[in-house]
């Protein structure tokens, strides 16, 4: 039986979606893919209102976790996203913190349990694509490592998807945006090390989602309450739009014939 086209993409928390694949989402769902978002946790340890970290007066995580949950669903609006899936699970918050030791927190719920409500979810919808993190989870963040090892442990349980991929975000790229962002004095209290980002050698697909530019765009102004991605936003406009015109990708695991370097992460399955 031949099945419908589906994309399936799992992120740690609400506004995850955004930036390495909201192209991408939004592309897919215009070509009639179905598009399956997962998002594992509710994103706690968000900031709250007025910028309240996790531990500041006037952080309650619980507020915190509606007002992004109510971000994410407006953001998966703008992006088209066919269907969202929520795990529920707690944020664990950055490396390190004090809410890692949390035994609620997503990093801390047993592998076997998490990846089999994936499973789950898998089987149901049948993605022929599925994309995560790589085992770094991008930058370090337990949630993100946890997402990254229930996608791959729900792929070989049910065998499903016949292409895998990890989001990337070239190291030539990130030092391209960062030079570009202090060049027009836009503050960031960050500075990438050299080995930030994925080695350019590595990516096997760049997709052109030059037309869902805005659509990007909107869907990063949605989840307003979190600040640091707004940066972004900042950026000078050619910039900008130049950095979110194209998703880039490490495939994983592929089953079907496709070329090493691809522009379609469908490329063998149509």
């Amino acid at each position: 039986m031949t099945h419908e086209l589906t994309l399936m993409a799992v992120h740690a928390h609400p506004d995850d979606e955004v930036l390495g694949t909201g192209g991408l989402l939004a592309r897919s769902a215009a070509e009639g893919i179905r598009t399956v978002l997962v998002t594992c946790t509710n994103g706690e340890q968000g900031d709250g209102e007025g910028g309240a970290k996790p531990g500041d007066p006037g952080h309650d995580a619980e507020q915190v976790a509606r007002l992004r949950l109510a971000e994410l669903r407006e953001s998966a609006g703008l992006l088209d996203i066919g269907h969202l899936e929520l795990l529920g699970y707690r944020d664990s918050g950055m490396d390190g913190w004090s809410t890692n030791e949390d035994p609620r927190a997503f990093a801390n719920v047993p592998l076997d349990d998490s990846a089999g409500r994936l499973a789950e979810l898998m089987e149901r919808y049948r993605p022929q694509v599925v994309v995560t993190y790589d085992e770094n989870g991008g930058y370090g963040h337990p949630d993100h490592i946890q997402a990254h090892r229930i996608a791959l442990a729900a792929a070989e349980r049910t065998g499903v998807p016949d292409k895998l991929y990890y989001t990337a975000i070239p190291r030539s790229g990130i030092k391209q945006m960062f030079d570009t962002m202090k060049e027009a004095g836009v503050e960031i209290d960050f500075d990438p090390p050299d080995d930030f980002g994925t080695p350019d050698e590595l990516i096997t697909s760049v997709v052109d989602v030059a037309a869902h530019v805005d659509a990007k765009r909107k869907a990063l102004e949605a989840h307003a309450s979190q600040g640091e991605n707004i940066f972004l936003l900042r950026m000078p406009e050619e910039r900008q739009r130049a950095a979110f015109s194209f998703e880039t990708f490490v495939r994983h695991l592929c089953r079907v014939e496709a070329p090493d370097q691809e522009d379609d992460l469908f490329a063998g399955l149509r």
